[in-house]
């Protein structure tokens, strides 16, 4: 197990679940510095958080510090990273941040299980497709992204979840999410679907937000004077 330190934030990691690049990563302090950065830009006291895909659990626990823990909810399809959030987080003053398991795929309606591949390193887990080795797929909890909204109804998204945001923008948003911040995976869809993404946003009252916005860092806010 090894320890790190981003933004005072003492963070531990199984080896195991890690190879040299992350290592590096998180040693410097760059590991997940763009979302961290947007995060902070736009994040304020009180004020509701949703993410999806929480990782090591170093963003939930950036956004408990400033919206407070018990406003952030976080989901995880991961089963193996589950014990590894809760323990980062608590270690570092966030008990009270709500940790979920599932994947967030699609709208009300979906139910039961869907297979998720763990891959060898924890960044890398994904909705399991052809590809997918058979000894690293588990099936997990299917989560829709309605009933989150709705429960949760959060100010801020973020979300990273190697490309499963794909399926999550085929209806507007509502009027209670006031910002959208996530990464792309472009490699993993064709251009029209960030062409559709972009389009439900605006759809849904939320615009470019370039202040945040980063490569794949993808942000929206609210419009406006509307």
């Amino acid at each position: 197990m090894a320890e790190y330190e981003i933004d005072d934030l003492t963070l531990d990691v199984p080896d195991s679940l890690i190879n040299d690049r992350i290592a590096a990563k998180l040693a410097s302090g760059k590991y997940e510095g763009q979302e961290a950065a947007a995060a902070r830009m736009r994040l304020r006291e009180g004020q509701r958080v949703l993410e999806l895909g929480a990782g090591i659990g170093y963003i939930a626990a950036l956004c408990a510090r400033v919206a407070g823990p018990a406003n952030v909810t976080t989901v995880e399809a991961n089963p193996v990273m589950l014990p590894v959030i809760r323990a980062n987080l608590d270690r570092n003053g966030a008990e009270a941040v709500t940790l979920l398991h599932g994947a967030v795929t699609g709208r009300a309606g979906d139910a039961g299980a869907i297979a998720f591949d763990g891959a060898r390193t924890f960044w890398a887990g994904h909705i399991a497709d052809e590809d997918s080795a058979p000894e690293r797929v588990v099936e997990v909890p299917r989560l829709a992204l309605d009933a989150l909204l709705d429960t949760v109804r959060p100010h801020l998204v973020i979300m990273d979840i190697e490309g499963a945001e794909e399926h999550l923008f085929d209806a507007p948003w509502p009027d209670h999410v006031h910002s959208v911040m996530m990464e792309l995976h472009p490699g993993r869809y064709p251009d029209t679907v960030i062409q559709r993404i972009v389009d439900c946003m605006s759809a849904s009252g939320l615009t470019y937000d370039p202040g945040p916005s980063r490569g794949r860092i993808l942000c929206f806010r609210r419009v406006r004077g509307r």
